[in-house]
Parts: C-alpha cells; sequence; structure tokens
C-alpha cells in the first residue's frame, strides 16, 4: 500500500486519539503534505519539534495499528466488497449475452457456491447488492 495512503488511513482511524497539536501538526504533514519547516512556521515550533512530533505520532497510530487492527479488516472487506461488485458484473454481463443464461448459471454456481441453478437470478442481484451496500456502510 502506498505510504502516503497508509498514512491517512491509519490517520482517519485512530487520530482522534492523538492530542490536538498532534492532530494538526499530522494533518499539515500527510494532508497538506507541508515541509517541517513551513509546518514549523504554522504552529510555532521548532523544525527539530515538528519532527520529533511527527515521528512520534506515526510510531503511536502505527501501534494503534499493530494491537487493532482497524486498518486491515476495512481494506480486507473493501477488497471483498470489490470482488462481489466484479461477480455481479460478469454474471450481469453474460445474462445480456445471447446465450449467455447457461454460462451464467456456471458463473453463479462456480463463483457464488451457496446458490444453487434454479435461485432466481434477479432475487439474488438484489441480495447481493443490499448486502454488498451494508457492508460498505459498515465501514
Amino acid at each position: 500500500m502506498d505510504e502516503i495512503l497508509e498514512q491517512a488511513l491509519l490517520f482517519d482511524f485512530y487520530g482522534e486519539l492523538l492530542s490536538e497539536r498532534q492532530k494538526e501538526v499530522y494533518q499539515f504533514y500527510v494532508f497538506d503534505n507541508l515541509s517541517l519547516s513551513e509546518i514549523a512556521r504554522e504552529v510555532g515550533m521548532s523544525r527539530q519539534g515538528v519532527h520529533d512530533l511527527v515521528r512520534r505520532s506515526k510510531a503511536m497510530l502505527e501501534e494503534y495499528e499493530q494491537k487493532l487492527h482497524l486498518v486491515e479488516k476495512f481494506v480486507s472487506i473493501k477488497e471483498k466488497v470489490q470482488q462481489i461488485d466484479r461477480l455481479l458484473d460478469t454474471y450481469e454481463s453474460t445474462r445480456q449475452m445471447p446465450g449467455g443464461i447457461g454460462r451464467a448459471e456456471k458463473v453463479q454456481t462456480a463463483e457464488m457456491p451457496e446458490t444453487s441453478p434454479g435461485t432466481d437470478s434477479q432475487e439474488l442481484l438484489e441480495k447481493i447488492r443490499k448486502i454488498s451496500d451494508l457492508i460498505i456502510e459498515e465501514l
């Protein structure tokens, strides 16, 4: 995962556990991409003080992730939702192709073994979309 994306996710999940000063400085560093000198001028600290604060904040966020694994779980669920969407796209596209019904049943039974070939496809699609929406809302 990209370093900036990882730091942004860590901040999104655990940023409220930092002090107000840490949050402010870390946001300038990660989200605004300001240099240490620019941040130091903005908040009235030394460059070294900003460096130490950023380093400690980053270490704290990474420690929270090591203990709670919330970002890891988020990324995993997001990947699963994307897999569901790809399955749905494949299923829908095979249903729309001439002679696609047989192919769709093979996709349905091979990639979604919990369904039977006799399951109403529209009902199946609606259920999967609802599950997908619920997972996204829970994130």
